[in-house]
């Protein structure tokens, strides 16, 4: 199947084509398209967070005695508390004023031991505030304060575009093409804050495509998520502030008109397979960074990847223009020189052949003993896999084989019934 293709850009006074033109001109239907009253507010650096490996610290620990307490850390106060289970750590020191909170103790590697142990995120007027290298020199200082033997261990990102003049189409969810498996399209949604708290909102339709542990592409009304969370004010004064980011209208934030926001948001395993699989066109090196601020230069290369990943198309075999005015006008705000004209990106992909590939097998064999033994039906066991992190290495080692997602619900089912059937549903 060919690659969709772009409605032609079509200067209004000339007729000719025009790459930075807002009409677009269908190239077999001959309509038109008038993009000229979309507004691009911004196009930032919503969330970075930033992994470390190393030892912890013995006196790190004596900050978690009484969780709930204010402490002293690096220099500054900070609150200290427990964190759940799903985020991976066990503790967390967080400073509101500051934007930063530091997640410490993973739940999956002891204490005495080195590990994955420290995990900072960044809240979005931290990320504003900084450029990414002094943002970097802040995040290291914490994480020298935290570990011994430390090691930066990659970091995760969010790119948002806000904009006016702009909503989703009513039938978004079958108009955006995807490799994505999973696609939700809900009125009110749950989601992790920087302050790891959930905030719920509503008032039209927000739509989450892709999975948590690669790359999720977010569309969602940003004026009332923002409302709900108490936050409008600053995102009203970053709009205004940020009003010259698009040259064709200088002053174009309209306070009466909700905003709309595209957000990818990229795992940080997925800013490692670019790391080992992007190079330099010159040089032909690997990019090989471990670091928010060795990233950044890359940051468009990323916002262009996403646009491409997840089609918005008109009809089949064409992008809606809306899609190819942000993914070839919009440009990451973030005061570095891009590097994308002179990377090739590609993600290098862990195979699942050898060591993860016989896991799998041994997974799947113990899961269905383990769903004969507590009488779980297969349909409901093949949803709740699909819930779990490790679905990815689990679907594509089938893939592999050749077993698309219906054929293993089937390969699940039918072993499951051989088990029923040979040794009882509770033995």
């Amino acid at each position: 199947m060919s690659a969709p293709k772009d409605y032609y850009r079509i200067d209004i006074e000339t007729g000719k084509e025009n790459p930075k033109s807002r009409l677009f001109c269908d190239p077999r239907a001959g309509g038109f398209v008038d993009l000229s009253n979309v507004r691009i507010l911004a196009c930032s650096v919503d969330t970075v967070r930033q992994l470390y490996r190393g030892l912890i610290r013995p006196e790190i620990m004596c900050l978690f005695e009484k969780p709930g307490t204010i402490v002293d850390f690096a220099g500054q106060r900070w609150h200290s508390g427990r964190v759940s289970k799903d985020s991976g750590y066990q503790y967390k020191l967080q400073n509101a004023d500051l934007g930063i909170i530091l997640l410490v103790k993973n739940f999956n590697a002891k204490l005495e031991n080195i590990g994955p142990h420290l995990k900072i995120e960044v809240s979005p007027h931290a990320i504003d505030q900084f450029c990414p290298e002094r943002l970097q020199e802040r995040l290291d200082y914490y994480a020298s304060h935290v570990l011994t033997n430390v090691e930066r261990n990659q970091c995760a990102v969010h790119l948002a575009l806000d904009l006016q003049g702009w909503q989703p189409p009513a039938d978004l969810v079958a108009r955006m093409h995807c490799r994505a498996r999973s696609a939700r399209d809900i009125s009110g949604i749950k989601e992790i804050q920087w302050t790891l708290e959930s905030a719920t909102y509503g008032k039209g339709q927000s739509y989450l495509f892709g999975s948590a542990g690669g790359v999720q592409l977010a569309i969602y009304n940003k004026t009332e998520q923002a409302r709900a969370i108490d936050k409008l004010d600053y995102c009203e004064g970053v709009w205004r502030r940020r009003d010259s980011f698009d040259e064709a209208d200088p002053d174009n934030y309209n306070p009466e008109q909700d905003v709309w926001r595209v957000e990818l948001r990229y795992h940080h395993s997925v800013i490692q397979q670019f790391a080992s699989g992007s190079f330099d066109l010159q040089t032909s090196q690997t990019i090989e960074t471990n670091s928010y601020a060795a990233f950044a230069p890359h940051l468009d290369g990323l916002w262009r990847y996403g646009l491409r990943q997840f089609k918005l198309l008109a009809r089949p075999g064409y992008f809606e223009p809306i899609w190819t005015l942000i993914r070839d006008d919009v440009r990451v705000d973030l005061p570095v020189d891009s590097l994308v004209d002179d990377t090739e990106y590609k993600r290098q992909y862990k195979t699942s052949r050898g060591f993860s590939g016989k896991n799998v097998e041994l997974f799947l064999g113990n899961f269905v003993s383990l769903l004969a033994r507590e009488r779980v039906g297969a349909k409901k066991a093949f949803y709740r896999l699909k819930e779990w992190e490790c679905w990815p290495v689990i679907r594509d080692h089938y893939a592999a084989k050749g077993m698309d997602e219906d054929g293993l619900y089937k390969h699940i089912k039918g072993i499951l019934e051989e088990r029923h059937v040979r040794w009882g549903r509770a033995v």
